[in-house]
């Protein structure tokens, strides 16, 4: 196969940090050209001058994903850049925690305009274009959230479950019109997302965080998308437990009921009355 990405033209939604961050730098190393698009482009830049630092090609843009004038924009200036745009991951994302009792209607919003209608504006703005040109790909960061439903991170799995129906249908049209389309369902990661992540109606002091040992580093996560994405992969599940856990779940669902009990249980006892 060779080197898949090389003089590859590759757009990374949320790209200043966090497993966004890692792909663009993977994709430096491996050759393909890089656009760093986030809500921060100060950070995308910094990303981008480490990557071109290494000798790499790479340029940053401001991209606001719940924006559908601003992810056509992009792709049309990456194209009248270019000459054409090869891949896309829609990367961007955010998180929130509590129960649905507790959530407002604009709490519900903000995670389906990022975590949904994000990859739906950028995958949709670029897969005209690879349609014309008869070919690209296009990667959507979903999560084991969006393969099995998790309690009180209800509009987060909402979202990514959207993701996943949207992403295996879209990959069946795209097939026959040279447009490849993967989906990438990761377990935990260890990125700033758990730090910065919302709790609502919660005492956060009380807040009993899972051991970080067992969660996959973004730079390890870039490698392993890149590597299945390179062949084309159509889900990407990763670390071993997250493909053992869709697994179980697919096999009997039930055998989760207790966990989960167990999980919703915990968070609220320390849920504010």
């Amino acid at each position: 196969m060779g080197n898949y990405y090389q003089d590859k033209i590759a757009v990374v939604t949320g790209g200043a940090a966090g497993l966004g961050r890692e792909l663009c730098e993977e994709l430096g190393r491996r050759g393909a050209t890089v656009v760093a698009v986030d809500v921060d482009q100060e950070g995308a830049e910094a990303v981008c001058q480490v990557i071109r630092a290494r000798g790499g090609r790479a340029l940053s843009a401001y991209l606001d994903v719940t924006i559908y004038e601003n992810a056509q924009r992009i792709v049309k200036d990456v194209v009248k850049k270019y000459g054409r745009l090869d891949l896309i991951f829609n990367n961007a994302g955010t998180a929130l925690h509590g129960e649905a009792r507790d959530l407002s209607v604009e709490q519900w919003r903000t995670m389906m305009d990022v975590n949904l209608m994000g990859v739906i504006y950028g995958a949709t703005s670029a897969y005209g274009v690879m349609v014309d040109q008869g070919g690209g790909q296009i990667v959507n960061i979903g999560s084991l959230a969006g393969l099995i439903p998790v309690p009180k991170e209800i509009p987060y799995c909402t979202s990514k479950w959207a993701v996943v129906g949207f992403t295996n249908a879209l990959r069946l049209e795209g097939a026959g019109l040279g447009v490849k389309v993967n989906l990438v369902c990761p377990g935990i990661m260890r990125t700033a997302i758990h730090q910065t992540v919302s709790y609502v109606n919660v005492d956060q002091q009380k807040l009993v965080r899972p051991p970080t040992k067992h969660f996959v580093s973004p730079e390890k996560a870039a490698r392993i998308i890149l590597d299945r994405v390179a062949k084309n992969q159509a889900i990407i599940i990763f670390p071993f437990y997250a493909h053992l856990v869709w697994w179980l779940y697919r096999f009997n669902p039930a055998i989760f009921n207790l966990l989960f009990r167990k999980i919703l249980k915990d968070f609220r006892k320390i849920r504010l009355a």
